[in-house]
């Protein structure tokens, strides 16, 4: 929202500011987030896999049901831009938007990935992170982000007249067009906004603009989450490196950042099912 006011301020304007605020969906009505059994559960777990996503990239992954991928700091201070996508079908994907609206603007232990509609389901369980004594800063800022968008090389063109072809929506869609096999431009359209990963960032309090800082990330930090469905994911190493002086370039430190994918033990999860789709009729009122 701009400050250019261009009408009358009307007489009752301190009456219609003074409306209390609510919380547009109560927490407490959500399907239960398994958290304990989770915690449980990744106690004697064992690593399957792992991929390292190089500086200025994107690369894919692929975690089955009731397994848990945590995304790791390595080499240095760097931040990630993370999609998901049901691994059979990728119309069914991460819905940013509802997962801020459940949760918060920045997500943490025992929150939840939601998937697009009309799938609606939790698709990944946040189970740790080693940044959640950050906290809230004086500046208002957190880590992990639901609202910022990635960027992009439209969005760089039209600010700076160039091409460039690291951003992360092009490191996403590189990354899935190989995965899934499947032309770029196809690709494209089922890249959608992220999860930031490690970013740290907030709203200023005079101009409310969207604004990043430096990442407090370092070597050995780590975010984990439990995968609720058959996820195929993508993350992008943002070329922006911890994004605390500069976006999309190639002159900003960046590093690589690793995928370690771990399956719990046999009986870990006993009593856990997948998350169906939503039950909603989809009739629309017809």
């Amino acid at each position: 929202m701009t400050d250019i006011v261009t009408s009358n301020t009307p007489t009752d304007a301190a009456e219609r500011r003074s409306a209390k605020p609510l919380i547009c969906y109560q927490v407490d009505q959500l399907p239960s987030s398994n958290l304990a059994l989770y915690q449980q559960a990744r106690q004697d777990m064992r690593k399957l896999d792992e991929i390292t996503v190089a500086p200025r990239d994107g690369g894919s992954f692929e975690v089955p049901a009731g397994s848990f991928f945590r995304i790791v700091s390595v080499e240095g201070p760097q931040v990630g831009d993370l999609n998901l996508w049901h691994a059979h079908d990728l119309t069914e994907r991460f819905f940013s938007g509802k997962t801020r609206q459940l949760h918060a603007t920045h997500v943490g232990t025992g929150d939840r990935l939601w998937s697009s509609l009309p799938g609606l389901r939790p698709m990944a369980t946040i189970t740790h992170d080693t940044l959640d004594w950050y906290g809230w800063d004086e500046d208002g800022a957190g880590v992990h982000d639901v609202i910022g968008t990635r960027c992009d090389p439209y969005t760089n063109y039209m600010l700076n007249g160039v091409d460039y072809h690291h951003c992360c929506h092009s490191n996403l869609t590189r990354a899935l067009a190989a995965a899934a096999d499947i032309p770029l431009r196809e690709a494209e359209l089922h890249v959608h906004d992220v999860m930031n990963v490690f970013m740290c960032t907030g709203f200023t309090r005079d101009t409310h603009q969207y604004f990043m800082k430096a990442s407090p990330v370092r070597p050995g930090d780590y975010i984990e989450f439990f995968a609720e469905i058959d996820l195929l994911g993508a993350l992008s190493t943002c070329p922006g490196g911890d994004c605390g002086s500069s976006h999309s370039d190639d002159s900003t430190p960046c590093y690589p950042l690793q995928v370690e994918i771990y399956q719990p033990v046999a009986g870990a999860l006993q009593g856990w099912s997948s998350p169906p789709r939503s039950g909603y009729s989809g009739t629309h009122g017809i």
